[in-house]
Parts: structure tokens; C-alpha cells; sequence
């Protein structure tokens, strides 16, 4: 749990960064955010979830 709401976190500031620096436009951004919401609703969420458990669970993992 703690790890999703960093990476909600995380994920927020990149965008409001690219968005505040031009990178970023309305219409495109939306498009990419409904799509996210679409797919979240659909059967291979479980799937990009576990995904991303594992990617963060690995990079934690690093010991630098």
C-alpha cells in the first residue's frame, strides 16, 4: 500500500512538472489518463498491478 501511493505520488509530481515545463499538452494528456482509467476496469489490471509490485520490489531491493 505504501508503495502505491509513493509511486501515485511520484507519477503526480513528473506530470504536473512536464505539464508546468510545456512537455505536456491538455488533449493528449487526457486521452493517456481515460485510457488508464479504461484499462484499470478491464481483466489485465491484476496483471499491471503485480507488474508494477515486482518492478518496485526490485529497485527496493538495491542496496546502494
Amino acid at each position: 500500500m505504501a508503495v502505491s501511493i509513493s509511486l501515485v505520488l511520484l507519477t503526480g509530481v513528473i506530470v504536473v512538472v512536464l505539464w508546468r515545463s510545456g512537455y505536456l499538452r491538455f488533449w493528449p494528456t487526457t486521452a493517456v489518463a481515460l485510457f488508464g482509467f479504461s484499462l484499470a476496469s478491464t481483466g489485465i489490471a491484476p496483471a499491471i498491478r503485480d507488474a508494477i509490485t515486482s518492478v518496485t520490489g526490485w529497485i527496493s531491493s538495491i542496496s546502494f
